[in-house]
């Protein structure tokens, strides 16, 4: 006892306190009743499969339902080739816009106080807020024969709407959102002192860019270019208005799905739609791997 009364005890320092918060919610979670922890546990396995599993399971039995042969063909439809080939041709395109778009906002939210800041991240939450099919309809204002560039594209001959440029503008939009959303809180959390330090020892802004911003930023950049990827290749509402639903010039995947299924082709809609759940797993997959990585990197951070 000190001369106050009070005790010689240290206080816990702030390792112990991260401890000790870590330690209590797992104590909670083992002192729940067995029965709460199954119960929670088999309804989000029944949720889990009753919503996703027999869904997937339904297009890949649909598809083969009769036989490998009709699902080849089908596949193999010049058609659907070129459903294949253009969403593969608009979702990178789109993810690589929104990539360049995404790391500049993300730099300059992160890394600047401005005026029209809160605006600039309340802009780039538009998409999120919009119907898509609302977002088709905007372009067509804008683009069509009769919208405010309308006459002025048509006089120097550019396309916008019903083709290749009107479908990557619309998915473009609608995907806005994901890289810099992923990359403005990391961009945040890691703070400006490495590249501040490097520029201090007379590195440039490409220098500090590529050796400094780049490899802190890689798995938050990674993560969100594979969401826009797999958010890209599924868009439906803002291509089909903008697309004019053209078989062979300007469909994707998802319309053609949906005009093969309108046409009564359920074997061949089936098959386009195995297609694109196998892209939409792969998807998945990527993203396990960067989840993984990236929490291991933290880890070997926290131990350095």
């Amino acid at each position: 006892m000190n001369p106050t009364g009070e005790s010689n005890r240290s206080d816990p320092g702030p390792q112990s306190a991260n401890a000790s918060a870590d330690v209590v919610p797992q104590r909670r979670a083992q002192q729940d009743p067995a029965w709460v922890r199954w119960f929670l546990t088999l309804a989000a396995v029944f949720v889990l499969t009753i919503f996703v599993v027999v869904p997937v399971i339904a297009v890949f039995y649909e598809a083969f339902s009769r036989g490998a042969r009709v699902y080849f063909e089908n596949l193999l439809d010049p058609d659907t080739r070129h459903a294949v080939l253009l969403t593969l041709t608009v979702a990178p395109c789109a993810v690589l816009f929104n990539l360049v778009f995404g790391v500049a906002a993300a730099w300059a939210i992160a890394r600047f106080r401005f005026r029209g800041r809160t605006l600039l991240i309340t802009m780039i939450d538009i998409p999120f807020s919009i119907s898509p099919v609302v977002v088709g309809l905007m372009f067509v204002l804008l683009f069509g024969l009769g919208g405010f560039f309308g006459p002025w594209l048509r006089s120097h001959g550019i396309q916008i709407l019903f083709s290749t440029p009107g479908l990557i503008l619309a998915t473009t939009f609608v995907t806005l959102p994901f890289v810099a959303r992923e990359l403005i809180p990391v961009m945040e959390a890691i703070g400006p002192d490495e590249e501040l330090a490097a520029l201090s020892l007379g590195a440039n802004g490409r220098q500090i860019f590529w050796r400094i911003t780049l490899p802190n930023i890689r798995w938050g950049l990674l993560y969100g270019v594979i969401l826009c990827n797999a958010r890209a290749m599924g868009e439906f509402g803002a291509v089909y208005v903008v697309s004019g639903h053209i078989s062979g010039q300007t469909n994707t995947m998802p319309l053609h799905i949906e005009q093969l299924f309108q046409g009564f082709n359920s074997p061949g809609a089936f098959a386009v739609a195995s297609v694109l759940t196998m892209l939409a797993v792969v998807t998945l997959l990527l993203k396990v791997f960067v989840e993984r990585k990236a929490r291991q990197t933290v880890l070997e951070a926290a131990k350095e």
